[in-house]
Parts: C-alpha cells; structure tokens; sequence
C-alpha cells in the first residue's frame, strides 16, 4: 500500500487532530496509508528548541517513508502558502517523491492583488515596495507550481480522485 504524507497548515487549526483523522480515513477509503504530521510522538516537556527540532526530524522521516505528498497549498497567513509547507514539497520533490497540491482556486497569483497593492512599471506589475510581483499564469509561485506534478482545484479528496 502506498503512502500519502498530509502537508499543510491543518497542523495549526485548533481541531487539527480531527482533521488528520479525517485525511488519513479519506486515504485508506481510496487504497493509501495516510501520514499526518501529528501522528508523531514528541515529547512536549522539553526545551523548545529540543521540541521543535524532534517534530522537524519526525516529519522529514515520514517523507522519506511516504510514496506521495499531497500538500494544501491555499493561502496561509498572507497570499502564499504555509512555509513549512512549501519546504516540504521541495524536499519531497528532492527526493524525487510525487507531489501534489489542492488549492481553493487556480487563479492567477498575479490577480490576488487589488488595485491597491499592484502598480504597473514598465509592463511589469511591483507592490507597494517596488518588489516585482511574479506573473506566469500559475496560482502559485512558479517554484511551487513547476515543481508539483499537480495544483488540483479543489481539497484533499478531489487529488486523491485523481491518483
């Protein structure tokens, strides 16, 4: 049975371990073994810094076990997805793994800008710190889009639909 690591910010929802039931029955329901990050054991009496670098050397090891990472990549805190999230796909990629992503909506990155925070200079569109504002017709930043094998418009279950 092949594997399916679950990357993205659910870790971070206040009901995250139900989400991550959720995800793992949808993976067994289509023929997977789901991976949740929060399936791993650390222990939380220690230093943080002890912590956090037991629950980073926990997830790296599921996705070196896992087949497929299926990644949400919807805005998280802003216009572009959870970092550790992105980092994830990258290493997977890496690793030469399969990766997908979901996300809300495919439009184009360049059109979550408003009016506002977009100005035209030179047939380029900057913000409002003259930062060019990248325009590929992708969703994402075309590191993350080039590098997954799929965006799937939707959630977690329509990539699985598509496995």
């Amino acid at each position: 049975m092949k594997k399916i690591y679950i990357a993205g910010p659910d870790v971070f929802e206040k009901d995250s371990t139900a989400i991550g039931k959720e995800l793992v029955a949808l993976c067994k329901k289509y023929g997977y073994e789901g991976l949740y990050p929060l399936d791993n054991v650390v222990d939380f009496s220690q230093e943080k810094y002890k912590i956090a670098q037991d629950i980073f050397d926990a997830n790296v090891a599921m996705i070196q076990k896992a087949d497929i990472i299926i990644a949400n990549l919807n805005p998280f805190r802003g216009k572009e997805p959870d970092s550790g999230t992105v980092w994830e796909c990258g290493y997977a990629y890496g690793l030469g793994k399969e990766v997908y992503g979901y996300i809300e909506t495919k439009e184009e990155y360049i059109k979550r800008f408003g009016s506002d925070e977009k100005f035209e200079r030179d047939g380029y569109f900057v913000d409002d710190k003259e930062r060019l504002i990248e325009d590929f017709a992708h969703p994402l930043n075309l590191m993350i889009a080039c590098s997954v094998k799929e965006i799937v418009e939707g959630g977690f279950e329509d990539v699985l639909k598509r496995l």
